[in-house]
């Protein structure tokens, strides 16, 4: 079997390399290879490969920017993605797309299923829905895996920026009005050889695979309840460091404003991937502990 990875230098991307090795041939193209940007030539370069499977790990995620970037947004999350999808769906491949729980507006009292209203609140969640759709359009089979909060070892995220101020000062102030849960690029990415596997016995069954799941880290926080967490374990691994933070303020979401709006809710229900392929995700605490003891340094 053969795999084609784009969005190979990303977060997800540089863990999908490792996890799907065992499933067959990897090609894993970056931005230069295989730019999303241009979907015409993006969808001829993965269909000169001719891959069973086309894992789509390349995506505009610059949430504030995308505000007054809007339609190269929607370029690369949405038309590209739509061209990946026939091209799909002409080489009989099974595409694996990622999506996002800001395709909801974030209202909602509970986790969110996958068959939730969608409204999203931003342009960032307005083109990612709108890549959802395409894929749909296309009638090629397909796994669309809608996570949350994502940070890796590796790269600039969340955990990485809260390492780093650690260090340099000595109070942060955190929102902590906001709910999810965070999810490491490594569960991810296991998690998607996973379905790949079930997608291929799903198929061989005369099932069509054309689903959409919720694929985020068990448990749930806040931005403030993670920051915190990473604090804990940073002291606990690198004693020696010269940490500055003292206090870690909760604030409200209204007193650090930004371009786009962020739903207050991102917690997503993990039950039917549980229910339908026996995959269930970690607990982000489990995962951070993980992650931060593979960091070299802070």
């Amino acid at each position: 079997m053969k795999l084609l990875v784009t969005g190979a230098t990303g977060q997800v991307g540089w863990e999908l390399a490792r996890s799907l090795m065992p499933l067959g041939e990897v090609v894993a193209l970056d931005r230069a290879a295989c730019d999303l940007s241009d979907p015409q030539a993006a969808a001829a370069v993965v269909a000169g490969y001719a891959p069973d499977v086309i894992v789509n790990a390349a995506a505009y995620t610059a949430v504030d920017k995308a505000e007054s970037e809007p339609e190269l947004a929607h370029r690369i999350n949405a038309e590209a993605v739509g061209a990946l999808a026939d091209t799909a769906r002409e080489l009989g491949a099974l595409l694996v797309h990622y999506s996002t729980d800001y395709v909801f507006d974030g209202r909602k009292a509970t986790p969110y299923t996958e068959t939730d209203a969608t409204a999203p609140l931003n342009v960032y969640g307005a083109s990612k829905l709108a890549g959802e759709a395409a894929i749909a359009a296309s009638g090629c089979d397909h796994l669309i895996l809608r996570t949350t909060w994502v940070y890796a070892a590796r790269g600039q995220n969340f955990v990485a920026t809260m390492l780093r101020l650690f260090a340099e000062r000595e109070a942060l102030r955190v929102v902590g009005d906001q709910h999810g849960a965070p999810t490491w690029a490594r569960n991810i990415a296991d998690a998607t050889a996973g379905l790949i596997c079930w997608a291929q016995t799903a198929t061989a069954a005369g099932d069509p695979v054309q689903r959409t799941f919720n694929l985020s880290a068990a448990g749930e926080t806040t931005w403030h309840g993670f920051a915190e967490e990473i604090h804990r374990l940073a002291v606990q691994r690198w004693p020696d460091h010269p940490w500055k933070l003292r206090e870690i303020e909760s604030i409200p979401t209204s007193a650090y404003p930004t371009p786009a709006a962020r739903p207050h809710n991102s917690r997503l229900d993990g039950a039917r991937l549980a229910e339908e392929t026996r995959i269930v995700m970690p607990h982000w605490r489990d995962a951070l502990l993980r992650c931060l003891e593979e960091r070299i340094a802070p």
